[in-house]
This record gives C-alpha cells, sequence and structure tokens, in this order.
C-alpha cells in the first residue's frame, strides 16, 4: 500500500516524495533490478564496428561486373583456340602444298611453302588464297643446280571439294627471282679449285688453277652473262689463259695471239742460257719466225757477246714470245723438252680447245618448262654472290 507521507531528514529540510513504493525489504529491491537487466537483454549483442567510413557496396554492381569479367576471359579464350585452329590448318597446308609441289616438280627435296593473310581458314572457304611464297633451293637445270628458286604467287585459286580436300590450285600470276651461286657453280662444275666473282653488272671473273696432265695450271678466264631466250642464260667465255708456271702461257685458239707461248720471264732467261737460245736459233724455220736476218744469226752461233746482244734486243723478245710453240712440238719435239716442257703436257693442251674449256667454264642454265602455262628469265644481273635472274609467270596450274 503506497501512502504519502513525511520523511523528515534533517530539522531544517524536508522533501515530499509523493507516492513512495514500499519494500518488504532488500529481496523486492533486488527482484525489480534484475528484471529490468532482463528487459535490455531481450535485443541480440552485436560487436561495434570501429572502420571508419565503411559502407557496403550494392550487391547487384559486383555481380554485373564479376559476369562482365567472365565473358571477356571467355572471349579471349575463344580467340586463343580459334587462332590456334587457325595457325594448325595453315602449317597443314603448307605441308600438303610442299609435297604436291615436290611430286609435280620432280624436286630433290620438298620446298618451302608460306601462305600469307589471316585468317587462313576464311581464305580456304572462299577458295582463294591472297599470297603464297614458295622457296626451291635446288632446281636441276642442265649442268648445274640452281642455288635457290624463289616465287611468290598472287590470287590463288583453289580446286576443292571442300575445306578438307584441295586437289590443285590456278596460279594467274607470278614473280620472283633466280639465284646461282658462285659458291655453287664452284662445286657442281667440278672446279673446285676455281672460284668465280662477280666484275661489274654483267660480268664474272673466273681465278683459280685447273689440273692438266700431272700439272696445275693457273686459269683466267671472263664471262659474259646474258639472257638466252625466255627460260635461260647463256655465258660468252672471253679473256681465257692457261699459265704453265713463268714458263709459258696457253691461250686455246686458232689466231695468231693464241696457243702455246713463252712468257717475258722465260725469253728474258734465254740472255742466261745459251745452249737455249743457240738450240732455238739453230732451226731455219724458227729463225724465219722470228725475222731475225741470217747473218745475224751466224754472228750469234760463233760469238757468245753477239749472241747475247741479239737475244736481249726487245725486237727479238717480242718475235721469241709470238712463236706458237704447239708448232713447233709437233715439228721438232727435243727443242720444247730443252725448254723445259713435259711432252705429256704438250700432248694434252691442243685437246684443250676453246670449246671444251668454255663448257667447263660454261655458268648457262634453262628452267625446265612447267607443266602449264610459261615462266620466263628477266633483268640478268651479276651480284656479288651469284647470278640473279628475275622470274615472271602466268597461267600455271599445280596439283591437277
Amino acid at each position: 500500500m503506497r501512502t504519502p507521507h513525511l520523511i523528515e531528514t534533517h530539522p531544517h529540510q524536508e522533501w515530499f516524495i509523493g507516492e513512495q513504493t514500499e519494500y518488504n525489504g532488500e529481496d523486492d529491491l533486488v527482484d525489480e533490478l534484475l528484471s529490468k537487466g532482463d528487459d535490455e537483454d531481450d535485443d541480440p549483442w552485436t560487436p561495434p564496428n570501429h572502420r571508419r567510413g565503411s559502407r557496403r557496396k550494392p550487391r547487384g554492381r559486383l555481380a554485373a561486373l564479376s559476369f562482365g569479367a567472365k565473358a571477356v576471359v571467355g572471349i579471349l579464350v575463344l580467340a586463343a583456340f580459334l587462332t590456334l585452329a587457325d595457325r594448325w590448318a595453315l602449317l597443314y597446308a603448307e605441308r600438303r602444298a610442299a609435297d604436291t609441289l615436290k611430286d609435280r616438280l620432280h624436286l630433290a627435296a620438298a620446298p618451302e611453302v608460306e601462305i600469307d593473310g589471316f585468317p587462313f581458314l576464311t581464305q580456304l572457304a572462299d577458295e582463294r588464297l591472297d599470297s603464297v611464297k614458295v622457296t626451291v633451293p635446288d632446281v636441276a637445270a642442265d649442268r648445274v643446280s640452281l642455288a635457290q628458286v624463289t616465287a611468290t604467287a598472287t590470287d590463288v585459286r583453289l580446286d576443292t571439294d571442300g575445306p578438307a580436300s584441295v586437289r590443285g590450285a590456278d596460279v594467274p600470276h607470278l614473280e620472283g627471282d633466280v639465284l646461282l651461286s658462285f659458291a655453287d657453280l664452284n662445286r657442281e662444275l667440278g672446279a673446285s679449285q676455281v672460284t668465280f666473282t662477280g666484275e661489274g653488272h654483267d660480268r664474272v671473273r673466273a681465278r683459280g688453277t685447273l689440273p692438266v696432265a700431272g700439272h696445275d695450271l693457273r686459269l683466267r678466264a671472263e664471262a659474259r652473262i646474258v639472257r638466252n631466250g625466255e627460260r635461260g642464260i647463256a655465258t660468252h667465255i672471253g679473256g681465257m689463259r692457261l699459265d704453265i708456271g713463268d714458263l709459258a702461257t696457253y691461250r686455246p685458239g686458232a689466231r695468231t695471239a693464241q696457243g702455246l707461248h713463252l712468257s717475258r720471264t722465260s725469253v728474258a732467261r734465254l740472255a742466261h742460257e745459251t745452249r737455249k737460245a743457240k738450240a732455238l736459233l739453230s732451226i731455219p724455220s724458227v729463225v724465219r719466225r722470228l725475222g731475225v736476218p741470217d747473218s745475224l744469226v751466224q754472228e750469234a752461233l760463233r760469238n757468245e757477246s753477239k749472241l747475247t746482244d741479239l737475244i736481249g734486243t726487245p725486237r727479238f723478245l717480242r718475235q721469241a714470245m709470238r712463236l706458237n710453240l704447239i708448232d713447233l712440238a709437233l715439228e721438232h719435239p727435243k727443242l720444247l723438252a730443252l725448254l723445259g716442257f713435259d711432252p705429256a703436257l704438250l700432248d694434252a693442251l691442243p685437246r684443250l680447245t676453246r670449246p671444251v674449256l668454255t663448257d667447263q667454264l660454261s655458268l648457262g642454265f634453262r628452267l625446265p618448262e612447267p607443266p602449264s602455262g610459261q615462266v620466263r628469265l628477266r633483268d640478268v644481273r651479276v651480284e656479288k654472290d651469284g647470278i640473279r635472274v628475275r622470274l615472271e609467270g602466268a597461267g600455271l596450274a599445280v596439283g591437277r
């Protein structure tokens, strides 16, 4: 029961409390405090968030970003697989084309084939290739193998039964070049001791040694390179000579300056080798060819001082160098032996005619005729490493 009452706390101070709750001792007070605590525990406890400015991102935006990233990754993976498939198809087609060219052209080795353009599968589906480059390392042509033939065909039309079956191809236009290297010429011509070098835009110089009857003769020759028809080149050999040490020089041919002649060094030595000089002047036919008066010859044969004066004159040197020793070898073989010539060499030299030597040094060749269409050579030029000729073709068919 609640009753108003007056509490006297101090003699000079009074508080009116109003209605005062009566407690039955200390137990009622404890129960009321516990009941208030139970009311406050109804809400669940959560840990405090101490992060400054922390905000939760909207879940919709995260989902959109995740889906976009997955889509981009998927597209990249698909593009990678498509590119890989295209490159594998390209490599397979290049290998098949190389094998076909090897069989159709009867080549010793398969050529290198490069198909340009991307993607390849769309070109194959369209039955048309933008550009195809073919490199053949060795093509048999007459006596030599061409070091390299490179050609690029454009707008190639395919004959197919579908992407997986290609029967052949039509090549409307083709351009390239042929390289005949000097290194291959040395090997192919069997003259490994002869080296060819370019000299000017259309000339080749040959230098080296040529074995003849057990002697290594020094070879010198010049060749002019010209186009021969539409599929070949020819060589015109000039300035050909074979030096037999410092004894003599052999130039093939029937002209006065050609044949076998003593060298200037060999003729000059006659002034100190009186025995050889007297043997030469003792033959009337030689004296006539030298154009020396008989009176001077007789004085020279009797007096060595006169002999030295005669064979030391510039006129005698010139006349002695003009003697064709091939003719003398037939008439006076002992005289040539006395001058230092090997009889076996003298017997072999006349067989080294100009056509024989020209054939050994010839750099000419002809391209094989294609099964269809035409191929022709243009713009022959000599370079440092060999002879290069521009190549053109039209109306070619491959694989049929």
